[in-house]
């Protein structure tokens, strides 16, 4: 919330006009009040971005993850309530603001876990995929509407939700290792990506799923053939 705040004040100051709101995501109060509260200030709403997601409390990466039996039923009913119910409630509200204004854009933040599978985060990969294919669905019902939809996929992106498995001996040298670049990506690199699906330069862009990820899925994961 504190950041959400302090955003909007540079937008504000900067001539803009900004409303910075904290909410629930999970809630269908908070949804509503956020909703309400934009279109009120605003009078329309024009772009929706679904990037919301955390996992169950007092647990981190760490501890949620293992073989799908494993999985506790709290950890799968939280990340499929963050990761995708919420992101389904809020285009329910979104679509028809759009629908009535004829135009608007959703971008939702998917992964390259809901295209490909991973080892131990079975609820994140449903969640994923399952936002993926949502989006296409959205995309087209309401593409003769004025309403574009896309994702963008990341790679692994530094960021707190990954912290805690970058802490673990051993494991960013392994995505390193993993990334054609090298490296991990960085938040702005993936919002880049979020502004261009957004903007009217991708005015004939709809129902796909945008992947930044270094480089990470373009290979099979066989060795080199080439010597060193």
């Amino acid at each position: 919330g504190e950041n959400a705040h302090k955003v909007a004040a540079e937008i504000t100051a900067a001539g803009g006009k900004a409303l910075a709101l904290v909410a629930d995501v999970t809630k269908t109060a908070d949804l509503d009040m956020m909703f309400s509260r934009t279109t009120s200030t605003f009078g329309r709403l024009d772009f929706l971005h679904n990037n919301a997601f955390g996992m169950p409390a007092a647990q981190t990466s760490t501890q949620v993850a293992g073989r799908m039996a494993d999985v506790a039923d709290d950890v799968w009913t939280h990340t499929i309530d963050v990761g995708l119910t919420a992101v389904f409630r809020a285009m329910k509200r979104a679509l028809p603001v759009m629908r009535a204004q004829g135009s608007g854009a959703i971008v939702n933040t998917a992964s390259i876990s809901g295209l490909y599978a991973d080892y131990g985060i079975a609820a994140y990969n449903a969640a994923k995929a399952g936002v993926i294919n949502l989006t296409r669905v959205v995309a087209i019902e309401y593409a003769r509407l004025g309403i574009r939809a896309n994702c963008v996929c990341p790679g692994a992106i530094h960021t707190p939700l990954l912290a805690p498995a970058l802490e673990m001996p051993g494991f960013a040298e392994k995505f390193n290792e993993a990334i054609p670049m090298g490296r991990l990506g960085k938040p702005e690199e993936i919002a880049n990506v979020v502004l261009f699906l957004a903007s009217d330069l991708a005015s004939f862009v709809t129902g796909s799923a945008f992947v930044a990820d270094g480089g990470q899925t373009a290979k099979t994961g066989s060795p080199s053939f080439t010597p060193e």
